[in-house]
């Protein structure tokens, strides 16, 4: 099999070398390349590949398509949105992902985040440095607050698991699963999630279902006082009504790790010149740690694939 490798799946080259002599010693060529945003050079790298394999690049239908021998593509990612799932299905191509692998770097990160805003970090790190005090950015604690989930798949519960360690109540938006309740969380309809939230986390993943469910008139369910923490993808949320909600005061704060575009992001985008927003450029999943489990997965999804059977089946 030819396996190409398309972009840096942010591992050290020795590790990545390991992997490649095993593929190579197993009778398979392997090669790796810098990722691209050029489409000619893309299919021109891709085009004799039996597998593909690509972290969070954009993956459209014209690469997919002008590779006649592709069967198979293995996304060391969780979400597989960037992947163009209708040309992989009419070409015949499995596709895996490699979901788990993000679970601790995600929550953390949210956890981070929601922190930060409510202890305003960064505007008194900022007075500091400049010789102010702490006057008028006193904050709160996340003790005794409760957080709202929007999607409680593994990263999701990860981060309740940290909230209920703060201290905190844990309730669900019940939208996207039958999923019952427990002891420890507690699932309403979006409004009603809403507005009893002192703090909402976004960790689902886009979908119909999903797209803009933060949206102006969502927004107008939550607490003035709530905080709003993003580390799923950015077409969950309308990013100009969440802006307008922010300077107007209809909110406190955003934590925003996506968007609707992978960085770098414009400098004019609504969000990052609102008031009261934390914003880091899709880092949540990327740790050390992080990145040397996801290409265990992603490897292990292929050596799966291989020997004929087909792990952490997206397609």
């Amino acid at each position: 099999m030819n396996i190409v490798l398309l972009e840096s799946l942010g591992i050290g080259e020795d590790v990545l070398e390991r992997y490649a002599e095993k593929i190579r010693g197993a009778g398979h060529s392997f090669a790796a390349y810098e990722r691209t945003a050029d489409t000619e050079k893309l299919i021109e790298e891709a085009k004799e590949a039996d597998v593909l394999i690509l972290a969070n690049m954009p993956l459209g239908g014209e690469v997919i398509r002008a590779c006649p021998h592709l069967k198979y593509i293995d996304v060391a990612f969780t979400g597989v949105d960037h992947v163009d799932l209708e040309a992989a299905r009419q070409m015949g191509v499995s596709v895996s992902n490699a979901s788990g692998y993000s679970n601790d770097s995600v929550a953390e990160l949210t956890l981070c985040m929601v922190l930060s805003l409510l202890r305003n970090v960064r505007e008194v790190e900022e007075q500091c440095r400049c010789g102010g005090t702490k006057d008028g950015l006193v904050g709160s604690e996340l003790r005794g607050k409760t957080v709202g989930i929007i999607g409680t798949g593994a990263i999701g519960s990860r981060s309740a698991e940290l909230c209920r360690a703060f201290g905190c109540r844990t309730i669900a938006y019940n939208g996207f699963s039958n999923k019952a309740d427990t002891p420890e969380m507690t699932y309403l309809p979006l409004h009603e999630m809403l507005e009893q939230s002192d703090v909402v986390l976004l960790h689902c993943p886009v979908s119909e279902k999903s797209r803009n469910l933060i949206n102006q008139e969502s927004i107008s369910h939550m607490k003035k006082t709530a905080i709003l923490v993003n580390a799923a993808r950015g077409p969950v949320v309308d990013s100009q009504a969440l802006a307008e909600a922010l300077n107007e005061g209809r909110i406190a704060g955003a934590g925003i790790d996506v968007f609707e575009q992978e960085p770098p992001i414009p400098a004019n985008h609504p969000l990052l010149r609102a008031k009261h927003v934390l914003a880091t450029p899709h880092v949540a999943f990327a740790t050390k740690e992080s990145m040397e489990k996801r290409a265990a997965i992603v490897f292990d999804n292929l050596e799966q694939w291989l020997n004929g059977t087909v792990a952490n089946r997206v397609l």
